[in-house]
């Protein structure tokens, strides 16, 4: 009997119009889990005022990253699940969703229902835990399953920041380039509301998360802490790399206001350049396809940023796509 693996990504418009871009942030800014106010004030702020000023200015950010092929997060995910169902074969049924627009997580389980699996695996493609993204996808697939006649074995995996085989696939990419060649090191993350990681700590009855050095291991505290989770992946990539303290930084992009998770990278890239280094290496390891964030906001943005204030160049460490190792590490993750 088969067994099944759900892959889920956040998702991307299905064009980069104004209309489509508008569709896909009005679904995915209007879940509670991601902009986690009330619901009157949620609807007020997302439908009134962000999306109808917000859907022309990104969708001429999309237009710059778009292919023939169309967005690069949804192609290099149909890649990964391509490549994924090739490596471990007839025995396993390969889905691909995305948690907001298509293909749709609703779709991806009917697919997988009408195949009656013995287990379904469920791994949303977002290594550290956060509830916007990880608790928002596990939720909309618990909501999907509930109504089922018959719910097969479930296993879900919520996280594998710190995982080996996640790291090794990180270090394949990394060591596509010299280390010694570069003068600083960036890790950045996508940044959170800094509300969202003090919730998350408090879900354990204990107000422990100081925003510092609480996060310099990994402990019963916070272990689903997302600021914690990303500063593990840094130490994990650092030990690989052999990076000497002093020449790495980790930072948060892509904030929408001055209570997200410090460092923003975009001041610490500016900085590193005030300072007088010439050569960056960014790693953007929240991100398991190249996508927006990636691929514009830290390959042209960034890049723009730094040789403003005095850098030479940024160079951007590819997101783990879908390499031949992350394919692997899919494989062991799941069991």
């Amino acid at each position: 009997m088969k067994e099944a693996i759900l892959l889920i990504n956040l998702g991307t418009p299905d064009a980069p119009t104004p209309a489509k871009v508008g569709k896909y942030l009005t679904e995915f800014l209007n879940d509670k889990r991601v902009i986690d106010i009330n619901a009157i004030g949620r609807f007020i702020l997302v439908n009134l005022i962000i999306v109808p000023f917000r859907s022309f200015k990104s969708s001429k950010l999309y237009q710059k990253i778009w292919t023939k092929e169309g967005s690069p997060l949804l192609i290099n995910s149909i890649s990964l699940k391509e490549k994924l169902q090739q490596h471990v074969g007839d025995k396993y049924i390969v889905e691909l969703a995305m948690r907001y627009q298509t293909p749709s997580i609703k779709q991806a389980l009917e697919n997988i229902r009408k195949q009656r699996p013995s287990k379904i695996h469920v791994l949303p493609l977002y290594p550290q835990y956060a509830s916007s993204s990880t608790g928002s996808t596990i939720e909309e697939v618990l909501n999907q399953i509930k109504g089922w006649e018959v719910i097969p074995n479930l296993n879900i995996i919520s996280k594998f920041y710190d995982h080996p085989k996640f790291i090794e696939a990180l270090l394949v990419e990394a060591k596509k380039h010299n280390i010694d060649d570069y003068d600083h090191v960036v890790f950045s993350y996508h940044g959170l509301p800094e509300r969202q990681i003090l919730k998350g700590s408090a879900h354990y009855g204990g107000n422990t998360c100081k925003m510092g050095a609480c996060c310099n291991s990994i402990t019963k505290n916070n272990h689903y802490c997302y600021r914690a989770n990303c500063m593990e992946t840094t130490r994990q990539i650092v030990k690989g790399l052999n990076i000497q303290e002093g020449k790495y930084t980790s930072a948060f992009q892509s904030r929408l206001d001055q209570k997200w998770l410090q460092p923003f990278s975009d001041k610490v890239v500016e900085d590193l350049a005030k300072k007088g280094n010439k050569k960056l290496l960014v790693f953007s390891p929240a991100f398991v396809a190249d996508c927006l964030e990636t691929i514009y906001e830290i390959g042209t943005e960034y890049d723009e940023i730094f040789k403003e204030h005095g850098g030479e160049k940024i160079t951007l460490v590819n997101s783990l796509n879908a390499n031949d190792q992350w394919v692997k590490a899919i494989s062991q993750i799941i069991q």
